[in-house]
Formats: structure tokens, C-alpha cells, sequence
């Protein structure tokens, strides 16, 4: 895949955007409502895609990078689901050809996400356990 057939399976969702949390002791991973600084939430697009992985260290370029290890991506996500050998969803941008079915069909982060400045301690914007 070229790296424009890459980047346009990336329906915007902006979940993997969203702040992590792992226990230490059990190693479950919990999402939060909490975006990563660079994330708009209007459109939930990078504002600075080019320069993500410099600007925040913990940021991490899928293309570079073993899927095993990103059990964290939302269980609908292409990438995820790619490597699963899994369809994409209906509403997902490339099958609609609207940018906006994501947000349409509730999978956007768009409604719910804050920032990290207004968040304060991540432990109280926990949303659930990852699967």
C-alpha cells in the first residue's frame, strides 16, 4: 500500500487520539475522554499530522510499527480491523464517500472528547476498559 492508500483508511475518528491509562498491576489499558493536545476536535485531525511523533514523544506512527502491539486501537478501526483480515464498517469514510459518516454514525470522538488542559487528573475521565 502506497502511503496515501495508507493514510485514507484513517476514518478521523480521533479514539486514538485519546489519552490511555494502564494498571500497572493487571496491565488492563483504560480510554479516557482526554484528546492529546494536537488533536482538533472539530475535526478530529492532527494539527500538526507531519509533526506528531516529534511534538509528542508518546505519539506513535502505525505504519512504522507492529500491529500486535496496538491493542489499544478501537475495535473499529481499518488499521485494527485490516489486520484482523476484518471488513470495514458500513458507515466508514471510503465505503460512504462522506468524511462526515464517522461522525454521523457515533464512532467520533468529536462529542465527547476534551483537552488535556481542561482535564486535570486523567484518573477521573476514564471512560471504560479497553477490549
Amino acid at each position: 500500500m502506497n502511503t496515501e492508500e495508507w493514510e485514507s483508511l484513517c476514518d478521523h475518528c480521533g479514539q486514538c487520539c485519546l489519552n490511555k491509562l494502564e494498571d500497572e498491576d493487571t496491565g488492563q489499558t483504560f480510554v479516557t475522554n482526554v484528546a492529546c493536545h494536537l488533536l482538533d476536535l472539530n475535526t478530529c485531525q492532527c494539527k500538526d499530522y507531519p509533526q506528531r511523533t516529534r511534538l509528542v514523544p508518546d505519539c506513535l506512527n502505525l505504519r512504522d510499527n507492529s500491529f500486535v502491539q496496538f491493542h489499544w486501537l478501537p475495535i473499529t478501526c481499518a488499521y485494527r480491523l485490516l489486520n484482523e483480515g476484518k471488513p470495514l464498517p458500513d458507515w466508514h469514510p471510503l465505503i460512504t464517500h462522506n468524511p462526515d459518516s464517522v461522525i454521523h454514525a457515533g464512532f467520533s470522538a468529536k462529542h465527547f472528547a476534551i483537552h488535556q488542559a481542561e482535564a486535570g487528573d486523567l484518573e477521573d475521565h476514564i471512560l471504560g476498559l479497553l477490549l
